[in-house]
């Protein structure tokens, strides 16, 4: 975004505060809200409509899901700071920049509201690939190099990087096939298009309970309730190797602080009810809110963890 609109968006911030803090609590949300996700059927997704109805009951006013594909953290970026329309998205919004520099929005574009969700990424494979360990699979990319290949979805999100990481730490070459999005990429792996894939586990694990894909190995430090009896990639050979999928929730730069705070609260209070909770925890993903000052801080430590990686492994965008 030039630095012109940013301006002008702070400006617009400064203005509502202007009028009142008071006078914006009484006043929102007189309208409603849109939670703009990226692909139908991704992380985002999923949790755009498990909090949809309790967020809608908790406000007041209709929240609805609006999926905008790969576009979604521009979409928020240029709308107005007033508190309507509010990007739910997974950590490409804060890492694709370091790997595609000239994306058309900036992480100075948003205003962090809540970290919201975290569940771990699962390595899955078509059933038609012949391999049923990470051990195995290693194998059989080391004996065809460059003929395996693997769903990404968008640029820096979490399916993508431990894609890359896993062909840096395991030493394979695997070729990525990019998507619009997790769902597009999950569906391609299901018809075959595609022989593997890191998804989180919510977009995942259904399918792996089903039979339509085969779950290697889970990406977190140690076994996961999200996939039960499945074993971590560290512990199948790949010594170190973890990947988490977060999900935040965020507002246009400039929208007022007064705002900010109460979606925070009601998010929290959504979030943490017991119905959404334990459907997120059925679908693969732990509650995790936090207060944006904190969710800042996580952001600026996981930019300057993955800077380092993007640089090791000469990672960048095709």
């Amino acid at each position: 975004m030039c630095n012109s609109r940013r301006v002008a968006k702070l400006l617009a911030g400064v203005f509502l505060l202007g009028c009142g803090a008071a006078i914006a609590q009484e006043q929102y949300p007189s309208k409603v809200i849109r939670l703009i996700t990226a692909a139908s059927g991704g992380n985002a997704d999923v949790l755009g409509r498990f909090i949809q109805s309790g967020l809608t009951a908790s406000l007041g006013q209709q929240v609805i899901v609006d999926n905008r594909g790969s576009i979604a953290p521009a979409v928020v970026a240029k709308a107005p700071p007033d508190g309507y329309t509010i990007l739910v998205s997974g950590s490409s919004l804060w890492l694709l920049p370091l790997l595609k520099p000239g994306v058309p929005w900036d992480v100075r574009d948003f205003a962090p509201i809540t970290l919201a969700t975290s569940s771990p990424s699962v390595l899955v494979v078509h059933p038609s690939v012949p391999v049923k360990s990470v051990r195995q699979l290693i194998a059989l990319a080391r004996s065809r190099p460059g003929e395996l290949n693997y769903a990404a979805g968008t640029l820096g999100a979490t399916p993508h990087l431990a894609g890359e990481l896993f062909k840096h730490m395991a030493g394979v070459n695997i070729v990525r096939v990019g998507y619009k999005g997790t769902g597009p990429g999950v569906i391609a792996l299901m018809s075959g298009e595609v022989h593997l894939m890191f998804p989180g586990a919510p977009a995942a694990m259904p399918y792996v309970k089903q039979g339509r894909l085969r779950a290697l190995a889970v990406c977190s430090a140690e076994p996961s309730p999200f996939a039960p009896g499945v074993p971590t990639v560290a512990a199948s050979g790949v010594s170190g190797f973890e990947s988490m999928s977060p999900q935040g929730i965020f507002a246009p730069a400039g929208t007022p602080t007064v705002i900010v705070n109460r979606l925070q609260q009601e998010l929290a209070r959504t979030l943490n009810g017991e119905d959404v909770k334990q459907k997120l925890f059925n679908a693969g993903s732990q509650v995790v809110t936090s207060a944006p000052e904190a969710f800042a801080a996580m952001m600026k430590t996981d930019i300057e963890r993955i800077g380092k990686l993007v640089k090791v492994a000469g990672l960048q965008a095709e």
